[in-house]
């Protein structure tokens, strides 16, 4: 367990660092993401982007277990 928190310290830190080159990625506004905008409402769902985080980092964690 503890390797796994210092991991994922470590993974945010590096993310903070990258985030200006991290948000020129598409990640939320994949295809398949809901966005329904109408007069005085919006509505935004990723679940695509859901979808494909949840796969990396499942990936991750059983590459971590191994």
């Amino acid at each position: 367990m503890q390797r796994i928190l210092i991991t994922l310290g470590c993974l945010l830190i590096v993310a903070g660092v990258a985030w200006p080159w991290l948000s020129r990625l598409p990640f939320g506004r994949l295809p398949g993401d809901i966005h329904i905008v109408r007069d005085g409402f919006s509505f935004y769902f990723p679940i695509t982007t859901c979808i494909v985080i949840s796969l990396l980092l499942s990936f991750l964690i059983w590459m971590l277990r191994r």
